[in-house]
């Protein structure tokens, strides 16, 4: 038997040193528990950066992926096949839009935005060859490709990775008027991408009517309103899309993770035929992307969340978790803040204590959760937690924090 120790030796020695993950070795999860090698059970509250909104192993996923796998898995896209029909007009309708192009990763969803958009602005609103720009915000995070990192404002993501992928220029995030007066500026402006919060930035949420005055503003200038939805999208922030909270309805919709429950990777951009139809056969594609089984269970998937009405529940449930956690008496504790079940709290350093420190006796305590750009610590739990559940992580976080 290998011990933990063991485990993460060997990954320290084979595997490339781009992660640093939290000195704990899975091998099993159900639900919102996961328990490590040793047996040991943790509520998991980053749900794989909410990948696994469903909850671990969800039966219904798990069940349509085995039943497709002894089936059919992958034919490419040089046939047709029996599954990808139904599975687009499924997500089409779930979503509301004409079409789906899918894909595998988040960051492969937004590459195909990206070109998407560009696409559509030299076919469509004729900006010169080449010329097409894509307004992006500052602490952004869409991605770890050469064009994606491009657009960063993060050294991690982008320093020693150059030359970078022109065409991109940033604004501040929450920012109406710094998007109004780039729109004014220049009438090449193909797309505003965005994130309705910005996740891995620290789970910052913009302010209300921030979403609606930018697609208005995109509206008015003719430019494609592009929301990432891949960490915020199907349930996550208490409705089935970030945008809905304030009826919006992107031009181009980006979704991932989530959209498989975590059983395997799966992504899509959907938009309208006016927009969809640019691209033609050849100019864009994947082998895996819209593939038997990634179509089976991403029905499954959604599926899951309007009939366990998980939307329903991570919008009770976070505002339980933000009113008990804002009631923490320790100093080390700056801000608590999200929407829905993605919610994040601010640490302040204490007798050279971290938000790493709180999250490693967190994880002593039962609990899992990471920390991002150093002081934050997001708290996104599968959204099949129950209120019992939740309370109870909510103690476990009460107790590590007076502890320190």
């Amino acid at each position: 038997m290998m011990t933990s120790k063991g485990y993460i030796a060997r990954e320290d020695k084979f595997g490339a040193h781009n992660y640093h993950p939290l000195p704990v070795v899975l091998e099993k999860g159900e639900g919102v528990f996961v328990w490590d090698v040793d047996g040991k059970r943790y509520f998991d509250f980053l749900s794989a950066y909410s990948a696994v909104n469903q909850g671990h192993c969800h039966p219904k996923i798990i069940g349509a992926m085995v039943e497709q796998a002894q089936k059919l898995t992958l034919t490419s896209r040089a046939f047709y096949n029996s599954v990808l029909g139904e599975y687009e007009e499924f997500v089409c309708k779930f979503f509301g839009y004409d079409k789906v192009l899918p894909m595998n990763t988040g960051a492969e969803a937004d590459e195909t935005a990206l070109k998407l958009a560009r696409k559509w602005a030299y076919k469509v609103k004729g900006v010169p060859e080449n010329e097409a720009k894509i307004v992006v915000c500052a602490d952004n995070f869409h991605g770890r490709t050469i064009t994606i990192v491009s657009m960063s404002t993060d050294p991690d993501s982008y320093s020693g990775f150059g030359p970078f992928t022109p065409g991109f220029i940033t604004i501040p995030y929450n920012d109406i008027e710094a998007l109004k007066k780039v729109l004014e500026a220049d009438p090449n402006v193909a797309a505003f991408l965005v994130e309705p919060i910005q996740g891995e930035a620290g789970v910052f949420v913009p302010d209300d009517g921030y979403l609606k005055k930018a697609f208005d503003l995109c509206k008015a200038h003719n430019v494609l309103f592009v929301a990432d939805e891949v960490q915020t999208g199907i349930a996550r922030t208490g409705k089935l899309l970030a945008c809905d909270h304030e009826g919006v309805r992107p031009d181009i919709l980006i979704l991932g993770k989530a959209l498989s429950g975590g059983a395997m990777p799966v992504s899509a951009v959907l938009a309208d035929d006016s927009i969809m139809l640019v691209i033609k056969p050849g100019e864009h594609g994947s082998t895996f992307g819209g593939n038997p089984l990634a179509g089976k269970v991403a029905i499954a998937a959604l599926n899951v969340i309007n009939d366990e009405k998980l939307a329903e529940n991570a919008e009770r449930l976070g505002k339980i978790f933000r009113e008990e956690l804002s009631k923490i008496s320790s100093d080390m504790v700056e801000l608590v803040r999200g929407k829905g079940l993605l919610n994040a709290v601010v640490i302040k350093p204490k007798n050279g204590k971290t938000a790493w420190d709180v999250c490693l006796a967190l994880r002593d305590n039962g609990l899992l959760a990471k920390p991002t750009h150093g002081h934050i610590i997001r708290f996104a739990p599968p959204l099949v937690i129950t209120e019992a559940q939740l309370r109870e992580a909510i103690d476990i976080i009460t107790k590590t924090l007076a502890d320190f």
